[in-house]
């Protein structure tokens, strides 16, 4: 109950406050295929927080979940993002990263898609990928730039946290979000 209660405060509040950009991750299912948030707060998200949105950015099992739809081909992520789109949402991007093959994320706005691909890159240092590419992606967009080059900018920006990924404990590791800062300063830190 509180899940839903959150969320309904958190439309409310963006309700009242009309920021220019809302970038939403759902965060309802992990990368692994663990749900994070219970059917009615799922529910709650989607009536609520979708159609406040200029862009939502479901996994793919998230977009599974809004969409009510098995994806499993570019087309069906085709088809997800143009359903997910009706529910309100100014554009969804959805992420391709568990398909099979090289990454793929699509991204519709109105009748456009734009295509984002990117060389899958082997590592088990992928935690909070989902997190960091939303956040990449509102920055972007507080910078000023348009929407499809703020989600190529962000993309280019993860994927380069991925490359030069952390080697931390045990299991899944994190990204490492400063390699460029590192690198434009000349300190090398990650896996390089």
């Amino acid at each position: 109950v509180s899940q839903v209660e959150s969320i309904k405060m958190i439309a409310k509040k963006l309700r009242e406050y009309q920021p220019e950009f809302i970038v939403l991750d759902p965060v309802m299912v992990s990368k692994t295929g663990y749900t994070l948030l219970n059917p009615e707060a799922a529910a709650t998200l989607i009536k609520e927080l979708l159609p406040l949105a200029t862009i939502i950015t479901p996994n793919l099992y998230e977009a599974e979940i809004i969409s009510d739809l098995k994806i499993e081909s570019l087309t069906a992520m085709e088809k997800a993002a143009k359903m997910i789109y009706e529910m309100g949402p100014q554009a969804v991007l959805v992420k391709g990263g568990h398909l099979k093959g090289e990454p793929l994320d699509v991204l519709f706005t109105k009748a456009n898609f734009t295509y984002y691909k990117s060389r899958r890159i082997v590592t088990r240092n992928t935690h909070g990928t989902g997190c960091t590419l939303s956040a990449a992606i509102a920055a972007n967009l507080a910078l000023g730039f348009k929407l499809e080059q703020a989600v190529e900018k962000a993309k280019a920006y993860i994927t380069t946290a991925i490359k030069y990924s952390l080697d931390l404990g045990e299991g899944v590791g994190p990204t490492n979000h400063f390699y460029d800062l590192y690198r434009k300063v000349g300190i090398k830190f990650g896996n390089n």
